[in-house]
């Protein structure tokens, strides 16, 4: 199949992407690939969450904001270099993704060297060429294919850093025997219990929640959606009707899992 990822060549969505499939169409932001999914139909592959970083914000958004389902999910090993045209001695600014800096926290941090945010890290190599005595955070595959020396590898603070990719799709996938449900939460209010109302029916029908995370609504301050991963074992079809009888629920759909964690 053909999959829609966050480009240029070299980042982490294409090098996954290319172990999925060789037709890959590439993109230059996360929120494209969702726009792109829904205007074409092809599928697209997107990270949301690190096991380092935690959720991928651009991802989670996409989702609220966005029709689309996920049809299953990939696992990925994380490896950072620190690559530049410079000596080590002689970088005065580091260009790094917010994520890839949060990975590398503490080898930057060691540094002590200014880090200045891009929007991916293609966009970081991009910078490295354009500004004299800087460095970039890179993927080994990125720095070789944008021809910048590599001055150290495997910086990231976690030997077993992981980043868990979702396949998203404009239509519903059919899974007669999903292993995996993702639904995200809406309850538009703050109130004491609600959190215990919320999770309660899942403890009583014996679902495991794999995976539970807030962001804000963005309706206002103190106003939060909760992202919920569940395995498909118990009564899980039961506890989901639960929840929608006193909140707002939106589907993203039920799949199979491609791949083991290989933090597990």
């Amino acid at each position: 199949m053909t999959l829609i990822t966050l480009g240029p060549a070299g980042t982490f969505s294409h090098d996954l992407a290319c172990m999925i499939d060789t037709e890959i169409i590439l993109v230059p932001t996360i929120g494209r690939v969702f726009t792109q999914v829904l205007q074409t139909g092809i599928p697209g592959l997107v990270p949301l969450e690190n096991s380092e970083a935690g959720g991928v914000t651009a991802t989670m958004d996409g989702l609220m904001q966005h029709p689309v389902y996920i049809s299953e999910e990939r696992y990925m090993p994380i490896h950072h270099t620190l690559a530049s045209h410079t000596t080590l001695d002689k970088i005065s600014v580091i260009f790094a993704h917010p994520q890839s800096h949060e990975q590398c926290s503490k080898f930057i941090d060691d540094l002590g060297i200014p880090v200045i945010h891009t929007e991916s890290n293609a966009a970081s190599a991009l910078a490295q060429k354009e500004r004299p005595g800087s460095g970039a955070i890179l993927s080994q595959t990125l720095a070789d294919s944008s021809g910048i020396p590599v001055l150290a590898s495997n910086i990231e603070n976690n030997p077993d850093n992981i980043t868990r990719f979702i396949v998203i799709r404009r239509e519903p996938y059919s899974n007669e025997h999903p292993e995996k449900c993702s639904i995200i939460v809406d309850p538009g209010e703050n109130r004491a219990g609600l959190l215990y109302d919320l999770l309660s029916p899942f403890k009583e029908t014996g679902v495991n929640l794999t995976r539970i995370e807030s962001r804000p609504s963005k309706r206002c301050m103190g106003n939060y959606v909760f992202f919920i991963d569940l395995q498909c074992e118990g009564e899980w079809k039961e506890a989901i009707d639960r929840i929608r009888k006193i909140t707002r629920v939106k589907h993203l759909g039920c799949y199979h899992l491609t791949g083991e964690n290989p933090c597990r």
